[in-house]
């Protein structure tokens, strides 16, 4: 017996939900010969206001939740993903035209990736924090803490490596995110919002958008509620204009890379805010 096959629907994920865009637009994604592929949300504006109202509504949790939770929610990622290694290999190997043994490199990485930074989130502030020698009965101690909102464009090349290359270290210290997808293959980041529908990640603490990041990314650099941007993908943009965009609202801007950006402690670190407390030695 012959059936219709089900074609999926690509949609945005903001606040732990899948909706269309407000405005109803969608655009064409082609596979590397040219093919059609599917239709993609084509996120606005008021998209990503949507997403930053939800990623700010869930800092409070996510920022509160420990070291040890955080990681083990991450590492859950990582174990989801495993799972449906050979739906993001097809997916990957559609949309970016890559070689098999390519899409499963890439998926084998981001998996690391995830693993690699969920090890670190109940660590990182023992290396990037500090107990301070001063002059006086006083101990004087400096320890990382979240900054709050971070936005980010997402590397365009290696779609799912790219996306988790910049995700995973915001999320490390309690950061919630909003991130422009790749434009150009957005597919395995749309399927990866899936995943984390299905995890153990809150919802708001995550909010992918995919569509023009020239038309999005200048509201999300503007935007007063948003605390850092990393404009990672955003090489091909205006960026310089974005950065001015972010100064003016005293944003933490990291600047645009070429490729992906490898795991490092500093992609944690750059998203936070050292907060020192002195408190007086006891007087005997």
């Amino acid at each position: 017996m012959n059936r219709l096959v089900i074609p999926k629907t690509y949609k945005l994920y903001i606040g732990g939900k899948f909706p269309r865009s407000e405005s109803g637009r969608v655009y064409e994604i082609a596979t590397a010969k040219g093919t059609f592929l599917a239709n993609v949300a084509k996120a606005s504006r008021k998209d990503a206001r949507e997403a930053v109202v939800a990623a700010r509504a869930a800092v409070t949790g996510w920022s509160g939740a420990t070291g040890y939770n955080r990681g083990q929610v991450l590492y859950r990622i990582a174990e989801l993903l495993e799972g449906r290694r050979a739906q993001f290999v097809d997916e990957i190997r559609a949309s970016e035209g890559v070689s098999v043994s390519a899409a499963e490199r890439q998926v084998d990485a981001a998996i690391d990736v995830w693993v690699w930074y969920a090890g670190w989130a109940d660590k990182y502030v023992q290396v990037a924090g500090n107990g301070n020698p001063v002059s006086g009965p006083f101990f004087n101690v400096s320890t990382p803490e979240s900054t709050g909102v971070v936005a980010i464009v997402a590397p365009q090349e290696s779609s799912l490596l790219g996306l988790a290359s910049v995700v995973a270290p915001a999320l490390v210290s309690g950061n919630t995110v909003v991130v422009l997808a790749s434009e150009t293959a957005p597919l395995s980041a749309i399927s990866f919002s899936e995943i984390l529908a299905t995890s153990d990640v809150p919802g708001g603490v995550v909010n992918i958008l995919t569509g023009s990041a020239a038309e999005v990314a200048p509201w999300l650099a503007s935007h007063a509620d948003v605390n850092a941007i990393d404009l990672a993908g955003a090489g091909s943009l205006e960026w310089v204009d974005l950065q001015i965009a972010a100064a003016e609202t005293l944003k933490r801007v990291l600047a645009p890379e070429v490729g992906v950006p490898a795991p490092s402690l500093e992609r944690i670190t750059f998203f936070t805010e050292t907060k020192t407390v002195w408190h007086p030695k006891g007087i005997i």
